[in-house]
């Protein structure tokens, strides 16, 4: 199909659930646009049993995605870098410390919590499954998603000190996990000949910081250029240009363009240095570009989430595994958390029951999904998707609906 009519046709979608979202269910968009396409699309599997025209059609609109590579190569550099640009700069410097635990430390340790869990899970209901595959899950599900993190902790009203947190965290662990993820993918892979040690860490090595040194270098370029004229409509197409460039720099160098574009994000849209590159009239058009930008981003984006359920391999084990894999996550990204926060809890005024409203507003998201979609068969890539997804969707829809609840009830909305 060609990509302009297969583009229109998503975003005509996205529009029309998104009016009915808006017009009469009235949730935050990443939650009411998810519930919106799964309620689609089992109504047309229920039409499918007397004409299955619009499933087949369905059906044929997904297989033309390759949903991993529009995500992990296309769609998060936008929409980290406008994540990153709307915030905090400064408040994220005071919490560098424990964000960079979150991210690393955090993500490490829940990833071989939630791997070691699984697989004795997975034996228990009659899935023989080797420890490094539930590893990779792990890996894949560990990462908290800031594309379905940012708008709902706004809505919900979290205290700015918190969503700093989970925001800062969600920013950067993402790129943590896909490094982690590809790591042991290539562990995994009886492809890879001569796999050592000392390849991984400098995979890891290459990775991060390249990603990090490519971020700074591309967000003081652009302030620089910025700061020599007083044209929105210029400015506007530098940062634009930043990261379409910086992601094609990053492919080409295998570096995180994730990080890279996280990094280059907090750069451009610090405080300190927006207020010397811009002027107020291109500072309202810059946020408002990429405000419509993530808006858009997020709607296509949150549409497929709610129609992959079509490719999922429904079978009564894999959704048993699911559906225990949700307090799994939940406990092992509990564990996870409590060295990096009882060593700063003092230190830096953590408001009360942080662990928990960590743990619950750590959303899990599409970049979870294209993580599974990236495994191959022998991995048990079936599987470990039908057990993502059930992990994804309670994430989006039960987490996400209640976090503004749990925040009343500790009082600190």
């Amino acid at each position: 199909m060609d990509y302009f009519v297969l583009t229109s046709i998503l975003v005509t979608i996205s529009a029309l659930f998104g009016y009915i979202n808006v017009r009469f269910i009235r949730l935050p968009n990443t939650i009411g646009l998810t519930l919106v396409t799964i309620l689609f699309t089992l109504g047309i599997f229920a039409l499918s049993y007397f004409d299955d025209t619009l499933l087949r059609a369905e059906r044929f609109l997904i297989s033309q995605i390759d949903f991993k590579t529009v995500l992990l190569d296309v769609m998060l550099s936008f929409l980290l870098f406008a994540g990153a640009l709307h915030t905090d700069l400064e408040k994220l410097k005071e919490l560098r410390w424990p964000i960079l635990l979150f991210a690393t430390f955090g993500v490490l340790v829940s990833t071989f919590l939630v791997g070691t869990a699984m697989y004795f899970v997975l034996d228990w209901v009659g899935l023989a499954v080797d420890y490094i595959y539930c590893l990779l899950f792990g890996a894949l599900i560990s990462p908290t998603d800031p594309i379905a993190v940012l708008g709902i902790l706004k809505k919900a009203g979290a205290p700015k000190k918190l969503e700093a947190k989970i925001v800062g965290e969600s920013l950067f662990n993402d790129g943590i996990g896909v490094v982690v993820f590809l790591t042991i993918f290539g562990l995994a892979d009886n492809s890879e000949a001569g796999f050592s040690f000392a390849s991984v860490l400098e995979l890891f090595a290459v990775e991060v910081l390249g990603g990090v040194a490519l971020g700074l270098g591309l967000g003081w370029i652009t302030y620089q250029l910025m700061k020599r004229i007083d044209d929105y409509n210029i400015e506007v197409i530098l940062t634009l240009a930043t990261v379409m460039a910086g992601t094609v720099i990053a492919t080409h160098l295998h570096v995180s363009g994730p990080l890279a574009m996280v990094v280059a994000g907090l750069v451009v849209g610090g405080q300190k240095i927006r207020h010397k590159a811009m002027s107020k009239q291109t500072e309202d058009y810059v946020d408002k570009f990429w405000e419509l930008i993530d808006i858009l981003l997020n709607a296509i984006l949150f549409v497929l989430i709610g129609m992959e359920i079509l490719v999922l391999d429904l079978e009564r084990p894999y959704l048993i595994a699911g559906l225990i894999a949700i307090p799994i996550g939940l406990i092992c990204r509990y564990i996870s958390l409590l060295i990096p926060i009882g060593l700063f809890q003092k230190r830096l005024d953590f408001v009360p029951h942080t662990n928990t409203i960590m743990t619950w507003g750590g959303l899990r998201g599409a970049i979870s999904i294209a993580l599974a979609l990236g495994l191959t068969e022998a991995m048990h890539r079936d599987l470990f998707l039908v057990i993502t997804y059930c992990v994804v969707i309670f994430s989006i829809l039960v987490q996400g609906l209640t976090i503004e609840r749990l925040l009343i009830r500790f009082k600190l909305r």
